[in-house]
């Protein structure tokens, strides 16, 4: 597979990695709501926990953006691709990932 489209395949998977944690805080959250309605004596152990397990489901999600902008970095600029295009045989799209891995070595 090519390079760039496995790095644009894995910034766009990173937003499944932030809906999850979107996810999982809601129902963090909704647990912690149940549970402190059934034992109101016990809230305060409850939220602490809550709140340590929402802090480690945040860094999670401060881990996959920082992912994000990394991987964004390293794609190439839009008008380079553009150019590639560009210079493909007639007015035809490339269509085949070594057709495009062939004009990239002609680039580079």
């Amino acid at each position: 597979m090519n390079y760039f489209a496995a790095l644009a395949i894995a910034v766009s998977l990173i937003s499944v990695a932030a809906f999850g944690c979107g996810l999982g805080q809601g129902r963090v959250v909704s647990s912690a709501v149940e549970a402190m309605a059934r034992q109101p004596a016990m809230t305060g152990k409850i939220q602490l926990a809550m709140i340590i397990g929402l802090a480690f489901i945040e860094s999670l999600t401060i881990y996959s953006l920082m992912l994000s902008f990394i991987l964004v970095g390293k794609l190439p600029k839009t008008d380079a691709i553009l150019e590639l295009f560009k210079t493909s045989k007639g007015s035809e799209l490339l269509s085949s990932a070594g057709n495009f891995l062939q004009c990239i070595a002609n680039q580079i």
